[in-house]
């Protein structure tokens, strides 16, 4: 894209803005990335935010991680196109951080740089059998049935048996699991992508089992997704009643979180009303506590396949709000051939930015990032981790002496590189196509899952 269209493309009159304004880059559109861009905004009349994402669609976690049957919360994509629009404000996707542009070329070209680009990798948890076939993390899954680009061609066993297993219990992995056992004519009217539509028709997933290392009280999950679990339809509920009583720490914590006790009323609730005898075919969840993986077992008939999870009985140690689970000695197994790990995401490092492998994380502190993770707390100046309010309302952050080039020297050095930079206005012709697919199927959306026709629709 040549620069003198690129430029026309972004349509901001640069001569219509501050003469020398204070040029932020925040690297992630998601909602953090457009929250810290809208503070910007209010906080200070003279900021020119460029909003870059290595993907050619805005909004991060909301497009690819909130679930399909949740459209409710995607509402506040209408909130971030308005911060979009503002003329002070633009959208770069296709833009990679670490290889379209590296961090020390944007400190170059920007007065301030805000990294909220998120966690795209995942945790693993470094026992043994991780890696066969049929484990994978709950973020491929939820990319997946979501139409992300990068999982376009993941595909999860969901033929091989009735059993998956899900290690964890937050709000991530009861949606995994609620995608797992919804009927797929509920999901076929919501924007689940098409392809993950057509495999969760012919899945053969019946029983899916959320294992937790600690009990009940502690449930990462909150009521709201919970209930929506377990308010599925023609749905099983097995939980085992000795795992819902309750030590003194647990009625400490209790007492003390409205939103555990919530959870834990749901759940004791759930036992009593579930009465019925289970019928053939009929969808199961099981609700699994104090246990904690340790290994996964291989295939006997498909060497380097998984065939279930090995785990250690646990118990909690410690008293209110330090409660551990702590092995017993004692084992038991769970056979399946598909395995989801819900054990939380982790940053992944990126050419010139200090990280922390073994948090996974950038280091920083209130926000502000560190040269390194030595523990010398000495800061690497104007570079933020999306927390920057505290900087801006003491104004320690004012328009320089000597202006950057912002957005027009990103676009001439990308230009220079040949890469074809999507603006807000080239994503609303995506936004504008996927509309129509889903018009034709019922749905409010059929969203273009590969980059090729991500990048064909953008720029054509």
């Amino acid at each position: 894209m040549a620069i003198s269209r690129a430029k026309t493309l972004f349509s901001r009159s640069f001569s219509s803005l501050s003469s020398n304004p204070l040029r932020v880059c925040v690297v992630g559109s998601g909602p953090a990335g457009f929250y810290t861009a809208e503070k910007m905004l209010k906080t200070h009349k003279e900021a020119e935010v460029d909003i870059i994402d290595r993907l050619p669609t805005p909004y991060g976690l909301v497009r690819s991680g909130v679930a399909p049957d949740h459209p409710e919360t995607k509402i506040v994509t209408n909130q971030f196109s308005r911060v979009a629009q503002n003329e002070r404000c633009s959208f770069i996707g296709n833009v990679s951080l670490g290889s379209s542009v590296s961090l020390s070329e944007l400190r170059e070209i920007y007065d301030v740089v805000v990294l909220a680009y998120g966690a795209e990798s995942d945790r693993f948890l470094g026992i043994p059998g991780e890696d066969l076939t049929g484990i994978h993390s709950a973020r491929e899954f939820v990319w997946w049935y979501n139409g992300h680009p990068d999982c376009r061609h993941f595909a999860p066993d969901l033929k091989g048996s009735d059993t998956a297993v899900i290690l964890g219990q937050g709000n991530v992995a009861l949606d995994v699991a609620r995608i797992l056992l919804r009927p797929p004519a509920e999901l076929a009217i919501t924007d689940i992508s098409s392809h993950a539509l057509a495999a969760l028709e012919e899945s053969s997933i019946r029983k899916v089992y959320l294992v937790g290392r600690r009990g009940p009280v502690q449930a990462a999950c909150t009521a709201k997704e919970l209930r929506e679990v377990l308010g599925i339809r023609d749905l099983h509920i097995n939980i085992q009643e000795a795992d819902l009583v309750k030590t003194p720490a647990d009625e400490e914590e209790l007492k003390n979180s409205r939103i555990q006790r919530r959870v834990y009323e749901l759940l004791s609730k759930a036992v009593v009303s579930e009465s019925s005898h289970l019928r053939t075919s009929q969808r199961e969840i099981h609700f699994v506590f104090f246990r904690k993986p340790v290994g996964f077992l291989d295939s006997d008939d498909r060497t380097g396949h998984v065939a279930g999870v090995h785990f250690e009985k646990t118990i909690l140690k410690g008293g209110f709000g330090r409660q551990v689970a702590v092995g017993t000695g004692q084992f038991d197994d769970l056979d399946c051939r598909l395995v989801l790990k819900s054990i939380g995401y982790k940053s992944v490092p990126v050419d010139g930015l200090p990280f922390d492998a073994s948090k996974g994380i950038v280091p920083n502190i209130g926000g502000r990032v560190l040269v390194d993770s030595s523990g010398d707390h000495q800061q690497l100046e104007g570079v933020y981790v999306a927390s920057i309010s505290e900087d801006l309302e003491k104004g320690v952050l004012s328009a320089p002496s000597f202006p950057k080039p912002g957005r027009e020297g990103l676009l001439q050095l990308l230009d220079s590189r040949n890469v074809k930079v999507i603006p807000f206005c080239a994503w609303e012709k995506i936004d504008t196509e996927e509309k129509r697919l889903g018009s034709l199927k019922n749905k409010p959306r059929d969203k273009l899952s590969t980059w090729e026709e991500l990048l064909k629709v953008a720029l054509e």
